[in-house]
C-alpha cells in the first residue's frame, strides 16, 4: 500500500484553515475500482460548505475536500475492462480530490478532453453541464438572441458566457469588480457592466442593458446571485424572456414580482443541472456527450486564474472564499504545476 499526501477535514469548523497535510497508507483499487494519480484538482465553494458543515452532503470525517480531479489511471481492479493503466481521465464526485491518489469506481471516471490541460480537464464538467443544462435544455437559448450573465467572472457564469457566444447570443456580462470583468471581455463577452452600486449593493444595471438591447430588454438571463440581481433583471428583460435562477450567492433569496411576470409574460425558470440528469437520464447523457464533445475538440476551455501546490491548499480556499478568483483555481500535485 502506498503512502500518499492528502488534505484532510477532521472535524466539522467554521474556520477552514483546520484543515491538515496527512500522510496516510493507500490501499489496492478494489476489483471493479481504479486508483489515478491527480495532478489537479478543481477548487469549488462545495468544497468550503462540506468543511463547514453547511453543504447537502456530509462526508465521513475524515475526508479529503475536491469533488472533480484530473489524473492519470496507475491500477485497475480484476473486474476493470473499460480503463487501462496510463488512461488520462477525469473524476467527478462530492469529495477526495485533494490528494495524490484516490481509488475510485471505474463508473465515474471519463476521458480527459484532449485539447484541455489537466488543470483544465479538472475545472469543466460542473461548470459547463450547468451552463449547458441552463441555456440549452430549460432556456432555449436561440442565435442572435440577447444574453445576460451575472456573476460572469466565477467559475459557472464564466462558462455560460463561453457557451452563450458558442450558442450564437450576443453576451452582456456582469460582475462586481472591473478587473475581473475585463478577463471576460478578453475571452469574448460582448459587453460588461459592473453591477456594484456606491452603496456596494447590487444593481444599477437596468438602463445600460436596455441601451445595449435598443430598449428591449435582453431574452434570457443567467443568474447565479439572486438577491439585487434578479430584482433588477425583472426590470430589464424582454417579452417572453425567461428568466434562469441557479443559486443565490449574493445571500438573498429574492421574491418575484408577479406583476412584471404577468405584463411582460415572462418566464422564472429554475435550473439544477444534477437534478435534471437523474430526473431524465437519456438527456442527461446527450448533455454529458454534448459537453464532452465541446471540450474534446478545444470549443469550451475555463480559465484558471492560479494553480497552488497541495500544500497551499488552504490558501487556495482563502482565495475563493474572498472572492479573489477568476474562473477557477486548482490544486496540483505530482510534480504537475499547473501549466500544461
Amino acid at each position: 500500500m502506498p503512502n500518499i499526501k492528502t488534505v484532510r477535514c477532521h472535524h466539522i469548523d467554521e474556520d477552514i484553515t483546520t484543515i491538515t497535510l496527512d500522510t496516510i497508507s493507500l490501499d489496492p483499487p478494489a476489483s471493479d475500482e481504479v486508483q489515478i494519480a491527480i495532478k489537479a484538482c478543481a477548487v469549488n465553494f462545495p468544497d468550503i460548505l462540506m468543511i463547514q458543515g453547511k453543504y447537502q452532503k456530509k462526508p465521513p470525517l475524515p475526508f479529503a475536500p475536491g469533488g472533480e480531479a484530473a489524473g492519470d489511471v496507475v491500477a485497475i481492479g480484476t473486474q476493470v475492462q473499460s480503463v487501462a493503466v496510463g488512461d488520462k481521465v477525469v473524476i467527478g464526485g462530492y469529495f477526495g480530490g485533494f490528494a495524490e491518489a484516490t481509488n475510485v469506481s471505474a463508473k465515474a471516471v471519463r476521458p480527459m478532453p484532449r485539447a484541455m490541460s489537466y488543470a483544465e480537464a479538472a475545472s469543466y464538467q460542473t461548470a459547463y453541464m450547468t451552463a449547458w443544462v441552463g441555456l440549452t435544455r430549460r432556456g432555449h437559448l436561440q442565435p442572435g438572441e440577447n444574453l445576460l450573465v451575472h456573476g460572469a467572472t466565477g467559475g459557472i457564469g464564466m462558462a455560460a458566457v463561453d457557451l452563450g457566444k458558442y450558442l450564437g447570443a450576443n453576451v452582456i456580462a456582469t460582475g462586481g469588480r472591473d478587473d475581473k470583468l475585463q478577463v471576460v471581455k478578453e475571452r469574448g463577452a460582448d459587453h460588461v457592466i459592473n453591477y456594484t452600486m456606491e452603496n456596494g449593493e447590487i444593481g444599477g444595471f437596468r438602463d445600460e442593458v436596455k441601451a445595449l438591447t435598443g430598449g428591449r430588454g435582453v431574452d434570457v438571463i443567467f443568474d447565479p446571485v439572486g438577491g439585487g440581481a434578479f430584482d433588477e433583471s425583472m426590470r430589464c428583460i424582454n417579452v417572453d424572456g425567461r428568466l434562469l435562477t441557479l443559486g443565490f450567492t449574493s445571500g438573498r433569496w429574492p421574491q418575484a414580482a408577479v406583476n412584471l411576470i404577468l405584463i411582460k409574460q415572462l418566464s422564472v425558470i429554475g435550473v439544477r443541472a444534477g437534478e435534471y440528469g437523474r430526473t431524465y437520464p437519456e438527456k442527461g447523457r446527450e448533455n454529458s456527450d454534448a459537453v464532452y464533445n465541446l471540450a474534446n475538440t478545444g470549443k469550451i476551455k475555463p480559465y484558471i486564474c492560479k494553480a497552488f501546490p497541495l500544500e497551499d491548499a488552504v490558501a487556495a480556499l482563502q482565495m475563493l472564499e474572498s472572492r479573489n478568483v477568476i474562473g477557477k483555481c486548482v490544486v496540483t500535485m505530482n510534480g504537475y504545476t499547473g501549466t500544461n
